[in-house]
């Protein structure tokens, strides 16, 4: 598995399996030089977030898909998640309102999840 929207799919599955609230998927081809696709989402705890991001993980190495960084994961507040073409942002719910990621990153188009993706 190496096509970019393959690892979109895998990630948004992943995230979903781990029961991550709001995923937000943005293509950021042409817009971004640090990946095409950004997955964002959030868990309601600390131990949610964890169990996203382990879970991500999990899917990337069993699919043998290198994970280049995994930054936050201790503390669970803000978990970066790189796949290399698919950066996934998993937030604690307080955390992603904060930041507003889709807000600073508006100009990128919304991937449809239902119809385009799944």
């Amino acid at each position: 598995m190496g096509e970019k929207r393959e690892i979109l799919q895998l990630a948004v599955t992943a995230v979903d399996d781990k029961k991550a609230d709001n995923i937000v998927a943005l293509n950021m081809k042409g817009i971004s030089l640090i990946a095409d696709y950004f997955v964002i989402c959030h868990g309601n705890s600390e131990k949610q977030v964890q169990a996203i991001a382990f879970e991500l993980k999990k899917q990337a190495q069993e699919y043998g898909i290198e994970i280049k960084r995994l930054e936050g994961y201790d503390q669970a507040r803000w978990v970066l998640v790189d796949l290399g073409d698919v950066v996934v942002h998993v937030f604690h719910r307080d955390e992603r309102t904060y930041y507003n990621l889709e807000k600073l990153w508006g100009d990128a188009p919304t991937i449809n999840l239902e119809g385009e993706l799944l």
